[in-house]
Order: structure tokens, then C-alpha cells, then sequence
């Protein structure tokens, strides 16, 4: 593409919560998406963020390295990252050790992602308020930076304690594992990432004026960076996408009748952002792409929509698919496989070697059947001058 600050290939993933209503057995669910997992890595997704959460029943990952784990069991290729680990409710160090395990253990395909956690029945339960969220984040994370670069750590706050605490066993990774923090709509986010260099998940909303406000964020990010000795990389800027196409506008609507109303009330009765799609809609698909928060078509309506945000935005790193049910499991498999087939290459220009070649060999077509011709004429007219002197020589001998 042109025009763009950031040009490089698109990277695609999914961003796992995951969403599955309260119809779908549990234990079913986890062998699905572990299976989901094992397709994306068929099909080349280059990563996956597991979520953490544990409340409101629709989202049932509660240890995202436990799935992380099994998941790298299964896979190749496909880098695993949290997505994110909340923070405030675990001791920096054990968060630490285990990711640090986790990179050893795949190789080097895991990823960090850190947040303040975002429900707040989940916070309820640990006896926070979300209020105390993000300072309980940025003093956990601070020092979980320090512990897998191999650094001692010594801090004690009202709610952990480190005394020279170093970690035994440190990253696979060098210097350390791939880190990302999540973005939403404030600076908070963005604040984090660029103090340590961190990647940025973006979690806001794909409309034209969201998109205004994460540009934004980026010049924040930009400036913490650099305060912090940090080059601001745009291939580390990621953003959710809520998705999903079929091989026409009208099956794509019609898969999303499955499970969008179930997210819907979801949205509305657990999820704390304040502007959740609107229950009781006689066509929320309609209300989806008209304000622009999801890619509800085929794949020329996701090429035209990531070309939108990249063009708005001068270029980002990835597209991480936001996982919902919103359709069945066959349709949701095979959306998924449409972004592979139709989606990725056309926005990463993956075949412009091959659409060379054929242009530049179909317009010879005519010339090139007659070279063909001759060759199989010459050959036959070598056979049949062997031939002829095999049997000369065969009568000869008689």
C-alpha cells in the first residue's frame, strides 16, 4: 500500500476471551477452542491472546497459561501469547516464574500481555474496587520487567513483598519475551507500553473517530517511549476486530442470527464499557456496520474495512480477530478460513509474484502452443528415426 507510515505485511490473529454463552457445555467449550487454536496454526495465523477472567460465565479461561500450555502441545507454528494476564490479583513473582517456564517450554512462542484486569465482578471478588486496578498493575508490572530480564528485585507495597528476589530459571527469549499491554481509550495503556518498549493491544472501538482517538494514543506512546529510550515500532500495534464473513453478505447475516443476540445481552449485562450494542435491535447486524464496530460480509468487505483502518490509521502491525460464537461452529471455521484464503493475501499482496508470472506468460499463449507443438513434433520425428534404424539394424542382424 501506499501512502502509509507503516507498510510492512499485516500479521492476523485471534484475540480469545473467549466469548461462548451459557448454552455451551464447558468442557466441550475448552476442547473446541483448544481445536480452534490447531486450525488458526493449519492456516498460518501467526499469534492468539488468551484471556483472563473469572466472573459473568461467558468468558471461562481463568488460567491462560494452563491453556497456553495445551495449546503449544498441538501447535507448530502459532505464538501464544496472555491477553491478557490481570495482574492485580496475582503476586508478581509467581506471574513471572510461570511465564518464564512457559517461554522455555514453547520455544520462544509465547508473548506477555499485561492488564488491569476488566470486569469488575472479578475485581469484587478479590475485595478490590476498579479503582485500585491499574496502580496495582503498574507496581506488579514494573517489577515482573525487572525479573525476566534477570534483574534482583527488592519492593515491598500494601499488597506484595520482593526481597532480592531473582528469578532461578530466566527467558528462553533473549533478552526477554515479547511484551504487550493492552489499550483501551485511555493513556493509561499506552503510558505502560511505552515505558518498557511494550507492544500495544487495542481494544477500542474500529469506527472513524475511535480510530481518531487511538492515533492519538499512539503519539502518547510515541513520546513515553522516547522519554524512556524506546523506538516506538508499529509492527507492535495490534488491534481487535470484531469479524465475520461468509461467501456472501446474506449468509454472513444470516450465520450471525446463531449467537449475536446472546452476546448482546452479555455486553449489556456483564461488560462494563458504557456503550454496549443496543438490546431489543430488529437488525443489529445493520447497527453493527453502520456505526462501524464490526466487518459483518464477505471478504471484499474485510479487505475494504482494513484498508480503512490502515489508510486512517498510516499502518499498523496486526488484526486480531475478536472471538464471539456469533455464528455456529462450521461458520465460524469457515470465516476463518475465508481470512486465510481471500482476506490476508489480498491485503499483504502475498501472490504478486505469481499474478507476475501469469501476466506475463498468458498474453503468449498462441506463440507458446506453438512452441509446444514443435517440441512434441521434433520428439516424435527423433522416436520414429530410432525406431526405423532399431528395426534396419535388427533385419541386419537376421
Amino acid at each position: 500500500m501506499t501512502n502509509l507510515v507503516y507498510d510492512r505485511p499485516l500479521a492476523f490473529g485471534l484475540f480469545h476471551g473467549p466469548h461462548h454463552a451459557t448454552n455451551l457445555d464447558p468442557s466441550y467449550a475448552f476442547e473446541r477452542d483448544l481445536s480452534l487454536i490447531e486450525m488458526l496454526d493449519r492456516l498460518g495465523f501467526e499469534e492468539a491472546w488468551i484471556g483472563e477472567h473469572h466472573s459473568g460465565g461467558f468468558e471461562i479461561i481463568a488460567a491462560p497459561e494452563v491453556f497456553i500450555a495445551a495449546a503449544a502441545e498441538r501447535t507448530k507454528y502459532i505464538r501464544l501469547g496472555t491477553g491478557v494476564k490481570s495482574l492485580p490479583y496475582h503476586h508478581p513473582f509467581i506471574v513471572a516464574e510461570t511465564m518464564a517456564q512457559l517461554d522455555h517450554m514453547t520455544r520462544g512462542r509465547v508473548m506477555f500481555g499485561a492488564g488491569p484486569g476488566a470486569l469488575p465482578t472479578d475485581a469484587g471478588m478479590f475485595g478490590l474496587k476498579p479503582a485500585d486496578l491499574r496502580p496495582r498493575m503498574e507496581e506488579a508490572l514494573e517489577c515482573i520487567v525487572a525479573l525476566l530480564r534477570g534483574e534482583f528485585v527488592t519492593r515491598k507495597t500494601d499488597w506484595f513483598e520482593l526481597n532480592n528476589a531473582r528469578l532461578s530459571v530466566g527467558c528462553y527469549t533473549k533478552p526477554t519475551l515479547e511484551l504487550a499491554v493492552t489499550s483501551i481509550r485511555s493513556p493509561s495503556g499506552v503510558l505502560n507500553a511505552g515505558k518498557y518498549g511494550a507492544g500495544v493491544l487495542v481494544l477500542g472501538g474500529t469506527d472513524d473517530a475511535s480510530l481518531e482517538h487511538h492515533l492519538a494514543n499512539w503519539a502518547i506512546y510515541e513520546e513515553t517511549c522516547a522519554k524512556h529510550g524506546h523506538v516506538a515500532d508499529r509492527s507492535k500495534w495490534k488491534f481487535t476486530v470484531m469479524m465475520h464473513i461468509a461467501e456472501t453478505r446474506e449468509q454472513a447475516k444470516q450465520d450471525c442470527a446463531y449467537g449475536l443476540e446472546k452476546w448482546v445481552g452479555y455486553s449489556n449485562d456483564i461488560v462494563p464499557a458504557a456503550n454496549a450494542v443496543p438490546r431489543g435491535l430488529a437488525d443489529p447486524v445493520a447497527y453493527l456496520l453502520e456505526t462501524q464496530r464490526a466487518i459483518v460480509g464477505t471478504p471484499d468487505d474485510a479487505v475494504r474495512e482494513l484498508t480503512r483502518m490502515r489508510a486512517k490509521l498510516g499502518g499498523f502491525g496486526g488484526v486480531l480477530v475478536f472471538q464471539h460464537d456469533w455464528a455456529n461452529w462450521p461458520a465460524t471455521q469457515r470465516s476463518f478460513q475465508l481470512i486465510a484464503e481471500e482476506v490476508r493475501p489480498r491485503l499483504n499482496n502475498s501472490n504478486w509474484l505469481r499474478q507476475d508470472s501469469y501476466d506475463r506468460n498468458a498474453p503468449n499463449q498462441e506463440a507458446n502452443r506453438a512452441l509446444a507443438r514443435e517440441g512434441v513434433a521434433e520428439a516424435t520425428a527423433r522416436f520414429e528415426a530410432t525406431k526405423n534404424l532399431s528395426e534396419k539394424s535388427s533385419k541386419a542382424a537376421e
